[in-house]
């Protein structure tokens, strides 16, 4: 699978939780064209480094738990890498960091969208990603 080095600059310009973490992410089109208009759900427990430096354990449907993802908002993403089996690592400009691992059971994360290649890593993580 090929990482979407494409989200590299993209806004969060929705933060929504349920039972599952939902990132809505934006950037505009360099030299015209569509740009940027994805989505990252997370389903499973991952890990968030706010602007402080202080770590989060957190899990997707812990309500009020889930309130350091809010400081996601309007952050721009400095670097988006995925490694081993599936385990994501975003960056953003403030200083925060987001990072999924995959899960034994379930799927861990999905992207979703327009303008970058759709991912989705399953049970037990995925093989084989291209940079």
């Amino acid at each position: 699978m090929k990482v979407p080095t494409g989200l590299i600059g993209c806004l969060v310009v929705r933060t929504a939780f349920d039972h599952q973490v939902r990132l809505n992410l934006s950037a505009p089109a360099v030299g015209g064209g569509h740009g940027v208009d994805a989505e990252l759900i997370v389903e499973t427990p991952f890990l968030l480094r706010d602007a402080g430096g202080e770590w989060h354990e957190l899990a997707p449907g812990s309500g009020v738990h889930l309130a350091p993802v809010l400081g996601l908002f309007e952050q721009s993403i400095t670097a988006f890498d995925v490694q081993d089996r599936g385990a994501l690592s975003i960056d953003f400009g403030d200083g925060a960091s987001l990072r999924i691992g995959p899960d034994p059971q379930f799927e861990s994360w999905h992207l979703i969208g327009r303008g970058m290649s759709h991912l989705i890593v399953g049970p037990g993580g995925e093989e084989h990603w291209e940079r």
